[in-house]
């Protein structure tokens, strides 16, 4: 006799991954088509997504008041969602490997970086923000880093990421994500 209530924990849990990543590739997509679209359209484009993601989040709130069997496997997408909405990352593919709790693929990532700032194919000031947001990622899902990570960290990490860090160091405390998540809906939204 199957588990109560397990298949469709599972297929709620997929059905949000999902969501997720459907949200993620639209900011992605938004960044990258950026230049084609004018100031007004991509404002309020960003805006809505913004929007909807605040709705996400709302509901990841509701579901895990109501239901603690979810809790530790939707911790991670509570701050993915709440890093969107902050700004604390402007990379929507470094927010979905950390949703997804993907740190090789995040080393990866970063590898690729330092051979792209090598060769002249990456600018040096968005190189510095991306590798910002791949090392907090990686932190903050518990791999080590070396002390020229932890170096560059301290040396460049700026306040959104700061704040990032310090309301995310208790994942057990969702209340303080989503207050700073509502702030920042709010600003956004201003």
């Amino acid at each position: 006799m199957a588990s109560r209530g397990t298949t469709e924990t599972s297929k709620l849990k997929q059905n949000l991954e999902e969501q997720l990543d459907r949200l993620m590739q639209q900011l992605q997509d938004l960044e990258e088509c950026r230049e084609e679209l004018d100031a007004d359209e991509y404002e309020e484009t960003k805006k809505e997504t913004l929007e909807q993601l605040s709705e996400f989040n709302d509901s990841l709130k509701k579901i895990m008041s109501g239901n603690m069997t979810l809790v530790d496997e939707l911790s991670g997408m509570q701050l993915a969602i709440q890093a969107a909405i902050s700004q604390a990352f402007k990379t929507p593919e470094v927010i979905r490997m950390f949703a997804k709790k993907q740190p090789r693929q995040l080393r990866t990532r970063l590898a690729e970086m330092d051979r792209d700032l090598m060769v002249g194919k990456l600018p040096r000031d968005l190189y510095t923000q991306q590798k910002l947001e791949i090392l907090t990622a990686l932190r903050k899902l518990g791999e080590k880093l070396t002390g020229d990570d932890e170096m560059f960290l301290s040396t460049n990490a700026g306040t959104a990421l700061s704040q990032f860090e310090r309301v995310s160091t208790d994942l057990g405390s969702g209340d303080k994500v989503f207050a700073l998540a509502s702030v920042e809906v709010e600003k956004a939204k201003q």
